[in-house]
């Protein structure tokens, strides 16, 4: 991570640690660094992102740049016209799955990935020295709101599906896919109803959403649906719940993909790539398929490296953040959806009975805000206990301690045999924390 990317673009709180004038640095430095740039814009549906969309464009008309407006869309559809239509570059307003309070941005280069870290790192020291840059003429800005037409008729191509009337709850978390999705889904001849579908800047992953769950479960539940699937804020990720009303992590949505894909010949190396926050019981059932795993650190960037270094089709992180790269190397909440749902079709199997033989451990993860991530993970004393805790679960548990990459916080998790042990492990280590004095006030 650098001194303002983290693991997905530069992120923080909007108007104090991600500022006007930061947002502005960045246009500036983007539309000057590509030659006759043309570069793209969307945003999600935050009360920053107006404002923050105006920053990016009076910092790239001042170098010179032609900026496309795609308006509110998904990350996807961004990353997505972004590549097919071969712009300089793609930049995202959004903080994803974080509170409407904060924003941030994402960079895709036109083959469809984030931007290298050697771009990354030359933008931070403009950001911290903003000089060098001259002001150059031909600048304007285009409404391109038409290209989000151009995704969701590219999705449709790429995965016809008749889901012959199947009833289905779609949580769009006010967010981006309120203006993406549905003109999607809606084709797909299937009874699809939607909430949390009026977005008003401050009502974005509140309460609802791939990260809070409860609502769309108990609606499930109550209205006799087939099964029900939310988007994350941005709408790169997406969670499934079954026809119970019980929640389908990304661990159990990569095994269904990984099965569907060695089907039908599609796995290529016969691997899931999947991160550190995989569960053991993800791991067990792909054994028992005869499906390979290839174990990255967290981040859909660490993902997709893998993914292109040997040829892998499928990864993703147990969030729902998917990669399927037959077509594409950008996580997308509605492709993955399409994905689930022709696999589901495939094997004529309910969501519930496709996804049985992942018998999740259970799993605590707490997050502890500190003072400085780096000093609590070189501290010697918090390091042993981290090894006397893996030592004592053996091969029926793990541990795993690491930084949030957006956030100042220590992330501990713990999976072992029972909710009581999980417990007991985590809280040794977050008290430890407290203990030496690391803890935020």
């Amino acid at each position: 991570m650098g001194r303002y990317f983290g693991t997905d673009g530069i992120r923080g709180k909007a108007g104090v640690t991600l500022t006007d004038e930061t947002v502005y640095k960045v246009g500036k430095f983007v539309g000057n660094y590509y030659k006759d740039a043309r570069i793209v814009i969307g945003m999600d549906t935050r009360i920053s992102s107006k404002g923050f969309e105006q920053d990016l464009c009076k910092g790239m008309t001042e170098s010179g740049a032609k900026v496309y407006l795609l308006g509110y869309c998904s990350t996807p559809c961004l990353a997505f016209t972004t590549m097919n239509e071969k712009f300089s570059c793609g930049v995202m307003i959004s903080a994803s799955h974080n509170p409407y309070t904060d924003n941030g941005i994402k960079i895709f280069a036109n083959d469809g990935f984030k931007i290298n870290d050697e771009i990354e790192s030359l933008i931070e020291d403009y950001i911290d020295v903003p000089e060098g840059i001259e002001n150059k003429e031909g600048g304007e800005v285009i409404d391109y709101k038409e290209a989000i037409k151009t995704y969701q008729n590219w999705l449709l191509e790429k995965y016809p599906l008749d889901l012959n009337g199947k009833k289905v709850l779609v949580d769009l978390c006010n967010g981006s896919n309120c203006y993406t999705a549905k003109d999607v889904l809606n084709k797909l001849n299937g009874q699809f109803t939607y909430i949390n579908e009026a977005p008003d800047g401050t009502n974005i992953n509140n309460n609802c959403g791939s990260t809070h769950l409860d609502m769309l479960k108990e609606a499930v539940k109550a209205g006799d649906y087939e099964m029900g699937f939310a988007f994350d804020g941005d709408a790169d990720r997406v969670l499934f719940v079954d026809e119970n009303g019980e929640v389908v992590d990304g661990d159990k949505i990569m095994y269904l993909l990984s099965k569907y894909l060695k089907a039908n010949n599609l796995l290529n190396g016969n691997t899931l790539v999947t991160t550190v926050m995989s569960n053991i019981g993800l791991y067990k059932a792909l054994e028992k398929i005869g499906v390979l795993s290839d174990i990255t650190p967290v981040g859909d960037k660490n993902v997709s490296d893998s993914m292109v270094k040997n040829g892998f089709v499928v990864g993703g992180e147990q969030s729902g953040h998917i990669i399927y790269s037959g077509d594409c190397y950008f996580g997308d909440g509605l492709k993955t959806a399409l994905l689930v749902l022709k696999a589901l079709n495939y094997y004529g199997m309910t969501l519930k009975e496709s996804v049985a033989e992942v018998k999740i451990y259970p799993q605590l993860l707490v997050n502890e805000h500190v003072t400085d991530k780096n000093v609590v993970l070189n501290d010697e004393v918090i390091n042993q206990k981290i090894r006397d805790v893996a030592d004592e679960l053996g091969n029926n548990g793990r541990i795993l301690v690491r930084p949030s990459g957006t956030e100042p916080l220590i992330r501990v998790m713990v999976e072992a045999e029972n909710d009581e042990l999980c417990h007991k492990y985590v809280y040794e280590v977050i008290d430890l924390i407290k203990e030496r004095g690391y803890a935020a006030a």
